[in-house]
Order: C-alpha cells, then sequence, then structure tokens
C-alpha cells in the first residue's frame, strides 16, 4: 500500500501516545472523503489556531481546488489528530514527474494559484506533525524515493520544527530551491511608510496621476468584506483581468471554465469564513483597478489584482496599492504576503521587506532507499555552497 492507493479515513489508521499523553494518529484521506461535515468542522477549528496561517490549505479553499485541480486518485489528505482533535494537515500528491525527470516522489499538493506549502498545524504541534508523517512515509513510502516540500516559508516556526526533527535522526534533507517575494512589515503608519519606501518626486507624480484620472470623470475607491454583493464583485474581476495581456494570452481565470470556477467559488467561501477583503479603483462606477486580500491573521495574502490596461498611463494598479498600504494600520495583521513572483517589477516598488521560501527534499523509508535519496540530493546539489 502507499499513498496513491490508500484507503479512506474509517480504514486506515495508525495510533499511538505521543509525548503529551494523548494518542495520535495519522490518517491519509480519499479527497472524496474532505466534504464530510465532521472534518470540516475540525478543519476550520484548526485553521483558528494554526501556528503559520496559509489560506491555501484551509478548507474553503482547498476543497475548492481538490475539486477543480485533482485528478484521479492521486491526491490525499494527510491528517494528525490528537485524541479527537485534528491538529494537522497537509494534502498530499503521489508523481512521477520531478521538475521533468521521471523520479518517483511524495510531495505537497499545490497548484498554479495557491502560492504557500506550509501545513496547517495546531501551535505546539509542529514537531509531533512531522514525526508522525515521516513516520507514516518511512512505513508506506510505496515507490517513493523522497518526500519533496515545496513553499515552505524559511524561518516560519514549520520550517524551524521540520529541521529539528530531521537533526534528531540525522535524516537526509537538502534544500533544492530558494526564493523569496514582497511582503509588507512593518510598525510604520501607511504614510511612514510610503514616505520611506518611495522619493518626494515619485509621490508626486503619482498624485499628478491621480488628480489626472479623476478629470476624466468620478473615481473614487472602495473596501469591502463580507458576502454582500461578492458575486457581481467576481465576475467584474474576471472581467477584468480578461480584458488585458493575460486575456490575449488565453491565461485569464475566466479563459478556463476549472479556473473560472475555482476562483468564484475560492472568494465566495473566503466571503462566507469572514477572510476576504475588497479593494476597487472605479472610474464613474466601472473597476479601473481590483485586488483581493486573504486575512488570515496574524497575516494576510494579496491573492490576485487586475487593472485596466486602458488607462495603464495613470497607474492604478499602483494607485489601488498606495490604499492597500492600510493593512499596516489595520489592527492583527503583523505582515502581508504579497504572494508575487520574485523581482516583481511594481510591488516591489513600494513593499520593502522580503518573505524567503524554501522548496526541501527529505530521504524516507528503510535504510536502502534513505541512502539512494542521500545521493540523490547529492547529485542535484551538487556545486552549490
Amino acid at each position: 500500500m502507499y499513498l496513491a492507493t490508500a484507503p479512506s479515513l474509517s480504514d486506515f489508521t495508525k495510533p499511538f501516545t505521543g509525548a503529551c499523553g494523548l494518542e495520535e494518529r495519522l490518517q491519509v484521506l480519499d479527497v472524496a472523503t474532505v466534504d464530510s461535515a465532521g472534518l470540516v468542522d475540525e478543519w476550520k477549528a484548526l485553521a483558528s489556531r494554526a501556528s503559520e496561517p496559509n489560506p491555501f490549505f484551509e478548507q474553503w479553499f482547498a476543497s475548492s481546488s481538490l475539486e477543480q485541480f485533482a485528478s484521479g486518485n492521486d491526491c490525499k489528505i494527510a491528517t494528525y489528530w490528537r485524541g479527537q482533535s485534528l491538529v494537522g494537515l497537509l494534502p498530499l500528491v503521489h508523481s512521477n514527474d520531478y521538475y521533468g525527470h521521471p523520479l518517483p516522489h511524495v510531495s505537497t499538493w499545490l497548484h498554479d494559484n495557491a502560492f504557500c506549502g506550509a501545513p496547517l498545524v495546531a501551535k505546539g504541534c509542529e514537531n509531533g506533525f512531522w514525526r508522525a508523517l515521516l513516520r507514516h512515509l518511512d512505513a508506506e513510502p510505496g515507490p517513493a524515493m523522497l518526500l519533496h516540500l515545496p513553499g515552505l516559508p524559511e524561518h516560519g516556526p514549520l520550517n524551524q520544527a521540520l529541521t529539528s526533527v530531521l537533526e534528531e535522526t540525522s535524516r537526509a534533507t537538502s534544500i533544492v530551491e530558494r526564493e523569496e517575494r514582497a511582503m509588507l512589515a512593518s510598525d510604520m503608519s501607511a504614510e511612514e511608510y510610503l514616505a520611506e519606501a518611495m522619493s518626494a518626486k515619485k509621490r508626486k507624480e503619482l498624485r499628478r496621476q491621480r488628480n489626472r484620472l479623476a478629470e476624466l470623470g468620478e473615481l473614487t475607491f472602495e473596501r469591502l468584506e463580507g458576502t454582500q454583493g461578492v458575486e457581481p464583485w467576481i465576475e467584474q474581476f474576471l472581467t477584468l483581468e480578461a480584458s488585458g495581456w493575460k486575456g490575449d494570452a488565453g491565461s485569464a481565470l475566466k479563459a478556463d471554465e476549472t479556473t473560472y470556477a475555482f476562483f468564484a467559488d475560492t472568494l465566495c467561501g473566503a466571503a462566507n469564513a469572514e477572510r476576504l477583503e475588497r479593494l476597487a479603483l472605479r472610474l464613474n462606477g466601472k473597476p479601473i483597478a481590483m485586488l483581493a486580500n486573504f486575512l488570515t491573521l496574524p497575516g494576510a495574502y494579496s491573492f490576485k489584482t487586475a487593472f485596466d490596461e486602458d488607462y495603464a498611463r495613470f497607474s492604478p494598479g499602483l494607485l489601488l496599492q498606495l490604499e492597500n498600504l492600510s493593512l499596516l494600520n489595520r489592527p492583527g495583521v503583523d505582515w502581508t504576503d504579497s504572494c508575487a513572483v520574485q523581482g516583481h517589477s511594481m510591488i516591489e516598488r513600494i513593499w520593502r521587506e522580503k518573505r524567503s521560501f524554501v522548496s526541501r527534499n527529505i530521504a524516507i523509508g528503510g535504510p536502502l532507499r534513505r541512502f539512494t535519496a542521500r545521493a540523490l540530493m547529492a547529485y542535484e546539489t551538487r556545486g552549490r555552497s
């Protein structure tokens, strides 16, 4: 038995007694079981006490993702329980495609619109979660040669706990990729931050662009939360995004029925979970720049943005990002992840902090398999300092 053919929740459990004295178990769930009422309730409760917020593995995001993008029986959900409480969760996939190379492995399941691979784990359960997951993969590795964990926040509690657990047994591991992206994290007010991040000349130019834009009609800014009006807002966003280069390239969310349904379901789910903040810059009521934030205190994620390219000379996307700096003034939000690619030319003009992510490989299975994995990792990272 291995991950790709693991049975459902009711069929598979491996209980053991952990350091806390409670019975602990790692259960691998079929995708078909994730909408059960009991699990959904536990999943929502787990998100509220996670040591590291990650909206992309919360129930409202992951369920829509699995429905639209999970293929066949390859995707599973690893759940970690203490007593009757769900205290850890990570979507996993068994794959033979490792960055274009035919290497069987187990990996965190992500897709192109999910931007963080940190599992949801309750505070204080980080080490126990990693031990339980590795124990399971050692016993049931199937054909997988290693565990691949992409998109882990490098300086977060989960990566730190993983490092500690790996050091306990001298288990082979390697960092195969590292990237960083813009983050907003400061004790300054929005006004103070902008003054530090951008020259007086550039700020003056943006004021001029805003004034010129306002000469074309009524220019308004909106910030919305809750569910009221969310469905027409979603349609406006998708239409706006598709009107630009993404529409021309066929990569707009609206261009494919699966990404269309995913985005609509996800934003509705986020609104119902009180996780969604919507920003829009409108000219005569028509949106010319829009932005969706996920609020996952103490963090936030700037998920998707779009602007009308017909007004590009007025920098509407940048003007909207100036309004988004108010996240610095929002109680409970300590940092915001831009979800932007490394080196993004627009957002890095404003957001000065960086959030670093690593992708890790870890040896699993018995001694021979671990020896082979160690050799593979040494080969892949050869020549690196």
